[in-house]
């Protein structure tokens, strides 16, 4: 059955001399592959459409195995990303992420719009390390490992001061947190922001100011708490990792 869709390109892998097999996130359809053919060759129309990143309008031949893509428009390259090397390693994170943890063939408006609107704050703003942890929490939701974290994970008090517990998934509270000795306390305003984060979508938020310490303890939780939940390894936040060195 031939589909119109719109989605984001999320990888390509090279298939024979001349073709890709291009997985796309799409509105209608999910995530789904399917084969380009003749994409990688230099002056082929379909070799600006597959390249990652891309947010664009496919007709897709959706069958029981390979679909194949049939031609494509381009809605936004998000050229900005691709111009910036910091933009770039951001933005391969949520897409790497974003392919290891959905199931294929299983739309999800939510995640669909919180992925565009992602892609777009990282093309025009200079922090992206906000959007993006806001993006992980209901990533992880989707995939079923989120924390809990609008009380404690144990007794379902919703009075501060909190801990963090990896291995408890999510929030203790004072008389709870003798379950995990190595828990991690928690400022009021993290705690709060973890809520916010996990709850409230991108388009909803203006500015949000985060002291730098905060900051990285968020960033230590997240990356701690996919390591122990998340299952599969995620070769982009390496470097992601090293430019936060580099600052």
């Amino acid at each position: 059955m031939l589909e119109k869709i719109e989605g984001i390109v999320l990888k390509t892998n090279d298939y024979g001399e001349t073709h890709k097999i291009v997985t796309i996130y799409s509105k209608k359809l999910g995530k789904l592959s399917a084969i380009a053919r003749g994409a990688k060759k230099p002056k082929s129309r379909m070799a600006a459409v597959t390249q990652p990143f891309i947010y664009a309008q496919f007709f897709v031949y959706v069958n029981s195995g390979l679909s194949t893509i049939q031609q494509g428009e381009v809605i936004d390259s998000f050229r900005k990303i691709r111009e910036d090397i910091i933009k770039t390693a951001y933005a391969a994170y949520i897409i790497e992420l974003t392919d290891k943890l959905l199931d294929d063939k299983k739309p999800d408006l939510t995640i669909f719009h919180q992925l565009h609107e992602t892609m777009t704050w990282i093309a025009e703003n200079e922090e992206p390390s906000i959007p993006m942890m806001m993006y992980e929490l209901k990533l992880y939701a989707k995939g079923g490992f989120a924390p809990l974290v609008s009380r404690c994970s144990n007794c379902g008090n919703r009075n501060s001061p909190f801990v963090f517990s990896i291995t408890e998934g999510g929030l203790l509270c004072r008389e709870c947190r003798r379950m995990d000795p190595e828990a991690i306390p928690l400022p009021n305003a993290v705690a709060k922001l973890l809520h916010i984060f996990a709850t409230v979508n991108l388009q909803q938020v203006g500015t949000i100011s985060i002291k730098n310490e905060n900051k990285r303890l968020l960033r230590q939780l997240l990356d701690a708490y996919y390591d122990y939940y998340g299952g599969y390894f995620i070769k982009s936040r390496k470097f992601l990792n090293q430019l936060d060195l580099l600052k």
